[in-house]
Parts: structure tokens; sequence; C-alpha cells
């Protein structure tokens, strides 16, 4: 295949990883692709933009909360130097700025594939109730609110402890009505309003990994148990599990949504054997490398689906494989560093 380019962001692989780093991995991974890799970085410090052996080139880019226009002209004087063929946001934070812009960036020449903003919105953690009516997905009850004094007035609706979560990350288990109030403002602070409070649901935490082509196929899928969790709630460790009825949960709501792009949705199953939506992510997550590694290249084949190519859909995958994250000293040089700070590339 010619040679693409495809410039990623994400680059963050620290306690709280982002998925840019394991997405390029089944990039370069990949028997098919011929990448060059250009790193979107928002901080200077993201590790992934020092890592040489993944990343062919970085740049420094404006948040997206700075403004769209900010955002595009930057992409454009990165373009117009890299010749950028396929773009993967990787943030949930990022994604509406560039589904607004997928037409502009289309335009000259930047292909993505992303969900749509309907898509985007209905999944979002406040909204997820409805959607689990909508689509017939269990889901607990959850309350988005802007103060704790909202929270007060559904009170007698849930008991405690509950899941205080932030619109785009973060979650804590309050136990009373003291954490709840802790936990509001550190999110609050940090993510904006409305802050979410679900109920909470006992049981085993598994996530499933997918891709769907935006026509209502899965086009891979592969769920796993978390074996270590941090306490940012982050999976630090899992195993692929065998287990057709979070299969079947997944290929049902990308069948109805027709979603387009990556997803990761985050489960609990109960005592009872029941599953329980939490929450969509609607992205690779940071341990997508599991599922490359058990046999579906799922960013291999989001790249594909991005330059308008038939994918067929995975079959099967191996179960019992783990994956195990680890800290690792990266060195490099102050002079890099400068670089990245002072000119905004490296």
């Amino acid at each position: 295949m010619p040679k693409l380019t495809i410039a990623l962001s994400g680059l963050n692989n620290i306690d709280s990883p982002g998925p840019g780093i394991p997405v390029i991995r089944g990039i370069r991974d990949s028997k098919i692709l011929n990448a060059r890799i250009i790193g979107l970085a928002y901080e200077n410090l993201e590790p992934g933009a020092y890592m040489h052996d993944l990343v062919d080139k970085s740049y420094k880019v404006p948040y997206p909360s700075d403004g769209v226009e900010p955002l595009l002209e930057r992409l454009k004087y990165i373009h117009e130097k890299e010749q950028i063929d396929v773009l993967i946001p990787n943030f949930d934070s990022e994604l509406f700025t560039f589904m607004k812009s997928e037409k502009t960036l289309r335009e000259i020449g930047i292909t993505t594939f992303l969900p749509t903003v309907n898509q985007f919105e209905e999944r979002h953690k406040s909204n997820l109730p409805e959607y689990g009516k909508k689509y017939g997905v269990n889901v607990p009850y959850s309350e988005p609110i802007s103060s704790v004094q909202d929270f007060l007035q559904h009170k007698e609706k849930f008991e405690f402890p509950v899941v205080v979560k932030g619109k785009f990350y973060d979650a804590y288990m309050a136990y009373d009505l003291d954490q709840l109030g802790m936990y509001f403002n550190k999110i609050a602070s940090k993510w904006g309003l409305p802050i979410v409070i679900q109920q909470f649901v006992k049981g085993t935490e598994v996530n499933v990994v997918a891709l769907g082509d935006g026509n209502g196929n899965t086009i891979g899928a592969v769920p796993m148990r978390k074996t270590y969790i941090t306490d940012k709630g982050k999976a630090w460790g899992g195993i692929t599990l065998e287990d057709p009825s979070m299969l079947d949960l997944t290929n049902n709501i990308i069948s109805q949504t027709h979603w387009r792009g990556g997803m990761e949705l985050e489960l609990i199953r109960t005592a009872k054997n029941e599953l329980y939506l939490i929450e969509i992510n609607p992205r690779l997550p940071a341990w997508v490398y599991l599922a490359v590694a058990a046999g579906q290249n799922l960013p291999e084949a989001l790249v594909r689906l991005a330059l308008g190519e038939e994918v067929r859909p995975f079959h099967g995958y191996a179960t019992g494989k783990m994956f195990i994250r680890y800290s690792y000293d990266m060195i490099a040089d102050l002079d890099e560093f400068e670089k990245l700070s002072t000119k905004g590339e490296l």
C-alpha cells in the first residue's frame, strides 16, 4: 500500500493513559498499512511525543477549548507540511470539535472516521437512562446535577454509595453527602458541569472494545475483564473473555445506532449475571492493544474505513490473552523538550 500519513492525539501515556500510543502500536503492527505517524500533543510532557520509534514527528496543537478556528489553523499548517491522509482524535473532550469540522477537514484532504454528532450526544453520561430505554439496555439510574442542592432534590431516588462522574472523565465513589460534595467540587473544577450522579451497581467490571462501520455492522469486538484497577478507575491489567452475552449486547447497540467508529462499553456484571451499561466511550480505549494481540487489529481497520475501503468483520479472537501495564523511565534530551515548547514541533 502507498505510504500514508496518519495524525493522532492522545499521546499522554501516563497513569491515566490516552489511547494514542496503543492505537499507533496497532497501526505499526499492520501488515497492510505503510504509515508515517504524526503525533498531536496538547502538553509539552506528553510521553508519546518523545517515543521516536513509534512517532515520526510531533506537533503542539491548541486545546479544542481554545476554539475551533485556532485548532483548524494549526492543523492546516501541519497538513501543508506533512500531507495528512487520516486523522484519529483519541480524547472524548476533543471529539465534538473534530466531528463539527469533519467536512472542512475533508475538503483539504484529511479524512476521519468518527461518530455522528447525534450518536455522540445521545450516549452522554447525562443521557444514559434515556439511551437504555431507547435501545433496550440495562442502565443504572442517574441524574445530571449542577449543584449539590440539585442532588438533594433527587436524594430519595438514590441509596449510598453513589458514583460521582465528570462529563468527560473521572469517577469517584461517594458513601455520604460530604464525600459527594467533595468529589462534585473536585470534578467540576476540572471538567465543568454538569456532574452525573449514578446509582452504584455491585458486580464485576467488564468492558468491550468495538468498531462499527456506520451501517449497523460490527467490524470487530473483544470483551475483557479488568484484573487490576487503579485508584482512578483505570484498568492496569485485563484478560480477554469468551462471553457471548457481552458480544450480543455490543452487536445490538451497533446495529440499532449504526455506530460509526471505535467505542468502548463499560459494563457491570451482577451476581445475578445481569449486564448493566454504565458508560459508552466514543472512541477506541487505552487498552485497545489487547484486542490487537487477541487477533483483531481494530486500529488498522479504523484507518481502512476512514480511507473508504471495504473492511470485512473479524471472526473470533484469542481468549485468555492478558495485558499488564507498567511504568518505564524514558530518557529524553532537554533540547527536545525546548524544541517542542518553543517551536511547537519535534
